[in-house]
């Protein structure tokens, strides 16, 4: 049976992760399971608010569905408006990160992006937000690749940062293309080899130039090697058995973008037959719950669609229309 509503299901899995792993952000892992058990949270709150997380990724994917064109040229301008856009609004009052935030206050000043980023951030603030990029049926790789990329870079200047949002851009597209779940770590893997050394001038500009880099090419070559090496323990980690316990303790806590990715793509492949079950395993973390269980809702929805996840969540999380309206275009 053909798939036909991954665009909806993704988002709305990403939001769903989001909304459990909310109320676990910030917490340690005894202290997650204790309230919720071993298996995290699989209930959503009520009511069932997102965080920053969802918001941005909103901000994202309305950029390019407002886009006329999927050029740097068009999308960088939208995708200025619509973070500061966010960054005024008065529901930003999610515990948003620091690097988004200065980053918008410099690109309210009117600095070239290049300028305004965070040039040393490789939070993973651009990582949870870049699931819309993987979610239009109609770009292809390169394209993704920059606008992924380019994104990233308005608020997250680290190479790495740029790297990740591409591969995590990637693995919501390639479920979709058909790719199963279990091959997105060697795939990934693959891209990180083959992309080593590739910079995307035309989308990013000179925002490479920096104290001590010689050349575009070495700097970006250090935010491939960075996710390369995260993939490497991801892939190590999965040919073990499943301990049961905290994602985090195999891939990192998730707080930088590499992390954030490895540890969201473990927790779905640790319960790939069991969406729900992702998603409480990636919010019963000691690191970034919400970010972890946001991306591995997505990575789930973009393989299944809408069917996988509970009927009743659909009218009850935050931003439902929204959510509904843009799966709604890229289905």
């Amino acid at each position: 049976m053909t798939v036909t509503d991954t665009a909806g299901g993704s988002l709305f899995g990403l939001a769903y992760g989001d909304a459990l792993g909310k109320p676990t952000e910030f917490r340690r892992y005894d202290q997650i399971t204790a309230e919720y058990g071993p298996g995290g949270p699989r209930e959503l709150p009520e009511p069932a608010l997102v965080t920053d997380d969802t918001q941005m990724a909103l901000a994202v994917g309305w950029a390019l569905h407002e886009a006329s064109a999927p050029t740097p040229e068009v999308l960088e301008p939208l995708l200025r408006a619509r973070f500061l856009a966010w960054a005024k609004s008065p529901e930003n009052n999610r515990a948003p990160g620091m690097t988004c935030l200065n980053a918008c206050a410099n690109l309210a000043a009117g600095m070239p992006w290049q300028r305004a980023t965070v040039a040393g951030s490789k939070g993973c603030g651009a990582n949870m937000r870049v699931t819309p990029v993987g979610l239009v049926p109609d770009y292809d790789l390169d394209t993704l690749a920059g606008i992924a990329q380019l994104q990233a870079g308005l608020t997250h200047g680290h190479p790495t940062g740029l790297a990740a949002a591409e591969l995590t851009a990637l693995a919501v597209r390639l479920p979709r293309d058909g790719a199963a779940l279990a091959e997105l770590p060697g795939l990934l893997r693959e891209r990180c080899a083959e992309q080593r050394t590739v910079y995307r001038g035309d989308w990013l500009g000179d925002l490479w130039q920096r104290p001590g880099v010689t050349s575009p090419e070495e700097f970006i070559a250090r935010g491939w090697d960075e996710c390369a090496d995260v993939l490497d323990t991801l892939i190590a980690a999965l040919r073990r058995p499943d301990s049961g316990g905290d994602v985090c303790r195999e891939t990192g806590e998730g707080w930088i973008a590499e992390e954030a990715l490895a540890s969201a793509l473990l927790a779905a492949l640790r319960h790939a037959d069991d969406p729900v079950a992702a998603l409480g395993r990636a919010a019963a973390t000691g690191g970034d719950s919400d970010s972890i269980a946001c991306l591995a809702g997505a990575f789930h929805g973009a393989a299944a669609g809408m069917a996988i996840w509970p009927a009743s969540w659909a009218d009850r999380i935050e931003y439902a229309d929204q959510l509904a309206t843009l799966g709604a275009a890229w289905d």
